[in-house]
């Protein structure tokens, strides 16, 4: 979760939402932000705290903050008139969520169903280093309710880990698959390429290594050197190459293909499963418009055709959601014309989810150029929906960009 919140209108006190019609007919998930860490990596922009930085507010009341919170979320959503739906799917994320102990993870999964209930066979995921969890902590996961561990891997290449300032021994990922895989738990291993000074070896590398340990998902993201990270100064000062686009490009083909002829299939442009039941179903329901309630310091939500994210210290989250109001720091109300740039934009990105027929008639028409540039395969859109070609993930924005234009 991004650091820098979007600034709109402000948020009231009591949270209350005026959901128009149809509130309450797409699926519902829950969203915790856990903002810890040990250390900070100097690649990272989002919204975490390391122990120095907590200025006051102890980690061990974290749990109960959250949980406050969820019985804020059960109230406003009720006295909003949104009918109450039971949920469909839980993401853990930070931050580490597994800094905390598996117990007040367990005691927030525990509180989500105790107000909405949780669906049979939803999705309930936890993100992790692989230096955080054991064979008792992921054991306490999974008699609590979770299906899936998301590791934090990253990179294969001790030098790539460095640069990354990441501080787990890459021995230790096949360790924490196979002890999740003994709980009968997806796993899922995110991968970033593009790190400054990586090779292409390098990458196949981590490629290779990430395979050979089965996980069911794969997730490989291109670095994105943000302003005001220490990686962001070290590349300003010339301390660190730019990352290059051009290498880019080869690692994300390379990707594919690897991961293809390993049996994993892309579904959205960054993301890889063995097979669609083992897709990340909430990152699913974000790219497919439904809505969800994010608990947590600088946590997004989204219900009812409202948008808000939360304060961003832990401090201040606690004062508020002690307090019993609402711990947003602005919120917008999506018109027609952003849910349509968003539905675009998002849907786009996932292989087959958005429908010609959902294109306004200009769009619909440029359909015809993407196909003859590469960029739209010829096929699925003869079926009705859109569908990256390589080049056309490669070129992902400047695709939306003439759909919406």
């Amino acid at each position: 979760m991004p650091s820098a919140l979007p600034i709109a209108d402000p948020a009231p006190a009591d949270g209350l939402l005026a959901p128009g019609p149809g509130a309450g007919d797409v699926p519902f998930g829950v969203y915790v932000h856990v903002p810890f860490c040990r250390v900070r990596c100097g690649y990272c922009d989002f919204n975490t705290y390391t122990a120095s930085e907590l200025r006051g507010v102890r980690r061990d009341d974290y749990a109960g903050h959250a949980v406050r919170e969820i019985a804020f979320a059960a109230e406003v959503l009720d006295r909003s008139g949104v009918p109450r739906r039971p949920v469909s799917t839980v993401f853990f994320g930070g931050g580490t969520p597994t800094m905390l102990p598996a117990s007040d993870l367990a005691m927030i999964l525990r509180a989500v169903d105790d107000t909405w209930g949780i669906l049979p066979g939803a999705e309930v995921t936890t993100e992790a280093n692989p230096d955080s969890v054991d064979a008792d902590s992921i054991a306490t996961l999974q008699r609590a309710g979770f299906t899936r561990m998301s590791y934090g891997m990253q990179s294969a290449v001790p030098h790539v880990l460095a640069t990354l300032d990441r501080t787990h021994d890459p021995e230790r990922v096949p360790v924490v698959v196979d002890l999740a895989k003994q709980q009968g738990l997806d796993v899922s291993l995110d991968l970033i390429y593009s790190t400054p000074g990586e090779s292409l070896d390098d990458w196949r590398t981590s490629l290779d290594q990430a395979i050979a340990c089965a996980p069911d998902h794969v997730s490989a993201y291109s670095l994105i050197v943000e302003d005001g990270t220490a990686m962001g100064r070290a590349v300003s000062r010339g301390e660190l190459p730019a990352p290059d686009d051009d290498l880019a490009a080869d690692m994300y083909e390379l990707a594919d293909q690897v991961l293809g002829d390993a049996g994993y299939g892309w579904y959205e442009v960054s993301n890889w499963a063995r097979g669609a039941e083992h897709a990340s179903r909430h990152n699913l329901s974000y790219w497919k418009g439904h809505d969800w309630w994010g608990i947590g310091p600088g946590a997004h939500s989204a219900v009812a055709g409202t948008r808000w994210w939360n304060v961003k210290h832990p401090a201040a989250y606690a004062n508020r959601v002690l307090e019993g109001v609402s711990p947003a720091a602005g919120r917008e109300t999506l018109d027609d014309e952003t849910r349509y740039v968003e539905r675009v934009l998002l849907a786009a990105r996932v292989r087959g989810e958005l429908r010609t027929d959902e294109l306004r008639r200009e769009a619909r028409g440029r359909v015809a150029g993407l196909i003859a540039r590469g960029l739209v395969d010829g096929a699925a859109a003869v079926r009705g929906s859109i569908e990256l070609t390589m080049s056309g993930r490669l070129l992902a924005d400047a695709v939306v960009r003439d759909l919406l234009d």
